[in-house]
């Protein structure tokens, strides 16, 4: 990285200041003096506090250099990774039984995810991608970007030396290209359809003479048709988004002290690995800025906000892929019968090298509804056998476009055009849109890419594992040997086989619009959202205990109106348990009721809990770091969820017609209730932690030689500031987040140029070590502390140590 003397520096942001301030076309003819390019690329990066860079260029193959060049400098071994796992090469370094980091993929090994990753490669899909005319395909300033992000990513890896442990001197660290970079943003896309039957579809193969069909195992019952009870479930748990979440709110004009529009964002994504977000603000003078958080190895902001508008998303319940059954000829199971006529399947050769072994040469088969899967999950088989067999249909596997809706959120000035933006593009896989405005507009939308799965569809096509996987998860699996079950096409969509904007669900302007992964259904409860089809989500069911807080905290909000950035800040660490609010009181009294202050643990056991009582009937109902007594009601929680089935935890039962105070009121006299809190006392003992423990002092991450507290609670809590860590007893407690708060933004405006914003990175910017962005953000997460954006030049330039640097291909 090649930092210039205090002289220059001095001049580039005097120029660049002066960039901002001119018209379009003369800021443009100002920026190609400032970046020369003599035939290469070039930008200048502004970091201020926390390492956020904020990168300038003259169009947009400049700024996906810079951009490229930022990335590696904080994250080069993750991103390495992630091209390793794109090139199909884990198996080579690492062995073909380790398991990936399932950031772009669910495969479970690294030979699965090789011979997915080496098909796709062999077989072109990502070229062919590019190839395609917009709007279908990238467009020409996309295109740019990404051939930009891999020069920059390059003239990054050439011209400095890696420091990170993780990847230092490791031949898998490699130049990359446009391709590369294309097939990132692919293997985000098909996260939730192919990607997600990575295991399956490198597995499929036909039953022979020598081996018979599959053996029955799992949810599979006879001649290729799993058990339909647990194959329902098992759908159901496959689209469970547990390693991904997301809160988002947006409050209208209506809510607000000034009458301007207001955003919280808060999404819950992994802290480690390759889908990670990143932090930095992208300008070309004249044509774009904007600042938010990008995914990793990606060229345009994901989530973030301009001078005028802010969004953010939340993973949507929309289900991504449907599956087709397979009616084949009994003579040859690599030939299937649509309509009575015979198709032969394709097949895709794959080789894969393995490190300490010989090649190993495995093949897929394809269909013209997409590969054929042996399951989806552990727990959902599909086996091939000699009449029957599944192809798994996943429309976002022509789906290049995500980045161009990247862009043109960036690029919108209010809601009306995020919505134009989304309904242009098209390229969402599996996420809702939220947003606010300037002008005091809100916007809730579900407008992702989705099989063209209608209810009548479902109805008319399903075959019977179907009959029960379709309500019960959205999961279509139609009859394949039928011509008229193709999903046909709307006259507003982008491509065949999904649906159009117009089917899309849409709120626009209430005084709030909420999500937090549950279906459309009560983005407000004041206004709920009806009519769409089953595939987008459900209608009228029991939502989850986080979106029910949610509902609470931000429909009170909105009552009670006045709101202001700050009260978007509160919000996002008042660290509520709903579940605590609940059902904490009675599980104190229950406590306290028991026969000589004792329960029967798990083991047969009586122990006494009576010390239990006090400290239930003390806590604040809250996952704040210094909360005694939150530790001992999260570990009581997640115990008695488990042990008390659904239908037996509440005595008073979910109502459609209240669907968020219901269902309530706990049922202690349920079997399991006296020993889940029996064996709760018991683990905090034997692990040496006091009931009454703050909750800091054992839910922590470690970075370097220091504990940090962290705040926030699980999924089954409610607790907005959602975060999930892995119990160790023997390390006292909870020791690393693994998905949770990521990259949060509070977005409002008060009439100046500039917006309101606060922002943070809860892992912060760097994954190296070394780097002293490694931590520091994480240190404000744990005090509850915010960034306060700077967005205008003016706070830019006023950044205690300001750090220029121009960067190019140059050395």
């Amino acid at each position: 990285m090649r930092i210039r003397p205090r002289r220059l520096v001095v001049t580039a942001v005097a120029l660049l200041s002066a960039v901002a301030t001119l018209p379009a076309a003369a800021a443009e003819r100002q920026a190609r003096q400032e970046h020369p390019s003599h035939g290469g690329l070039s930008a200048v990066i502004r970091y201020t506090e926390y390492g956020i860079p904020h990168v300038v260029a003259k169009d947009y193959a400049n700024l996906g250099f810079g951009t490229g060049w930022a990335q590696a400098a904080d994250q080069v071994c993750t991103l390495a990774d992630g091209f390793m796992t794109l090139r199909g090469e884990r198996s080579r370094y690492f062995g073909p039984d380790a398991a990936p980091d399932g950031s772009l993929s669910s495969a479970t090994k690294n030979l699965s995810s090789d011979q997915y990753f080496r098909g796709v490669r062999e077989a072109g899909t990502v070229e062919k991608l590019l190839a395609e005319p917009a709007p279908r395909g990238p467009s020409h300033d996309v295109k740019n970007l990404m051939r930009g992000w891999a020069a920059g990513y390059n003239a990054w890896l050439a011209q400095n030396r890696v420091t990170d442990p993780a990847c230092r001197g490791a031949a898998w660290v490699r130049p990359v290209t446009q391709v590369d970079v294309a097939a990132r943003g692919f293997a985000l896309a098909v996260l939730g359809g192919q990607g997600r039957g990575a295991d399956g579809i490198t597995a499929a193969q036909p039953p022979t003479a020598a081996t018979g069909a599959p053996g029955a195992t799992g949810a599979e019952a006879v001649d290729g048709v799993p058990d339909m009870k647990r194959a329902a479930a098992a759908a159901r748990e496959l689209f469970d988004t547990a390693d991904m979440g997301s809160n988002a709110v947006a409050f209208s004009g209506a809510s607000t002290a000034n009458g301007r529009g207001l955003l919280l964002g808060n999404p819950h994504y992994p802290w480690q690995g390759g889908r990670r977000f990143w932090q930095a603000q992208q300008t070309i003078p004249g044509e774009l800025n904007v600042q938010g958080g990008a995914l990793l190895g990606t060229a345009t902001i994901s989530i973030g906000h301009t001078a005028q508008v802010a969004w953010s998303h939340t993973v949507a319940t929309g289900v991504t892929l449907n599956l087709h059954q397979l009616t084949l000829d009994p003579a040859d199971p690599t030939t299937y019968l649509v309509d009575g006529r015979p198709e032969r399947m394709t097949r895709r050769t794959v080789t894969v090298d393995v490190r300490d072994g010989a090649p190993v040469t495995r093949t897929q088969w394809w269909t013209r509804y997409g590969p054929v899967v042996s399951t989806l999950g552990a727990q959902l088989p599909l086996p091939w056998t000699t009449t029957t067999a599944y192809a798994l249909n996943d429309p976002n596997a022509a789906n290049l476009r995500a980045p161009d809706t990247g862009l043109g959120l960036s690029k919108a000035r209010d809601t009306a055009g995020v919505l134009a933006a989304l309904r242009r593009t098209q390229g969402l896989p599996w996420v809702n849109t939220i947003a606010a405005d300037a002008h005091g507009h809100s916007l809730f939308t579900q407008s992702q890419v989705l099989p063209r799965i209608t209810d009548e569809l479902a109805q008319r096509c399903s075959t019977p594992l179907g009959k029960v996987t379709y309500p019960s998860s959205g999961v279509a699996v139609l009859d394949g040997s039928r011509g008229d079950c193709a999903l046909g096409s709307d006259p507003d969509a982008v491509q065949p086989g999904i649906f159009g904007p117009a089917k899309m669900p849409v709120l626009r302007d209430a005084p709030y619009a909420e999500n937090s992964n549950d279906s459309a259904w009560l983005a407000n409860i004041d206004r709920p959202l009806t009519g769409y089809e089953r595939v987008f989500g459900t209608i009228g069911t029991q939502r989850s205990m986080r979106t029910r807080g949610a509902a609470e905290d931000v429909a009170a909000m909105a009552a009670r109106g006045r709101l202001t950035v700050r009260d978007l800040q509160a919000q996002q660490f008042a660290n509520r348990v709903p579940a605590g609010d609940l059902v904490a009181d009675d599980t104190a009294r229950a406590c306290a009721a028991l026969p000589g202050g004792t329960a029967t643990g798990g083991d047969g056991k009586a122990v006494d809990v009576s010390e239990a009582c006090g400290v239930l009937r003390a806590w604040d109902h809250s996952m704040n770091t210094g909360s005694r007594g939150a530790l001992l009601f999260d570990r009581f929680w997640r115990k008695l969820t488990v042990a008390v089935p659904a239908a037996q935890l509440w005595k008073v039962p979910f109502s459609a017609a209240d669907p968020v105070r219901t269902p309530n009121t706990l049922n202690t006299a349920a079997p399991g209730f006296a020993t889940a809190l029996a064996d709760t006392v018991t683990e905090l003992r034997a692990a040496g932690v006091a009931l009454d423990a703050r909750l800091g002092s054992h839910q922590f991450v470690v970075r370097g030689d220091r504990r940090i507290p962290v705040p926030g609670g699980t999924e089954s809590l409610g607790v907005w500031n959602k975060v999930e860590m892995p119990w160790s007893a023997a390390a006292g407690g909870y020791t690393e987040v693994t998905t949770g708060s990521s990259y949060i933004q509070a977005v409002g405006w008060d009439g100046g140029r500039c917006p309101v914003a606060r922002t943070l990175l809860t892992y912060s910017q760097s994954s190296n070590p070394n780097s002293p962005h490694f931590s520091d953000q994480t240190r404000l997460f744990s005090d509850e502390r915010w960034v306060t954006s700077r967005f205008c030049e003016k706070d830019i330039l006023s950044s205690p140590g300001l750090r220029v640097v121009r960067v190019s291909d140059h050395r």
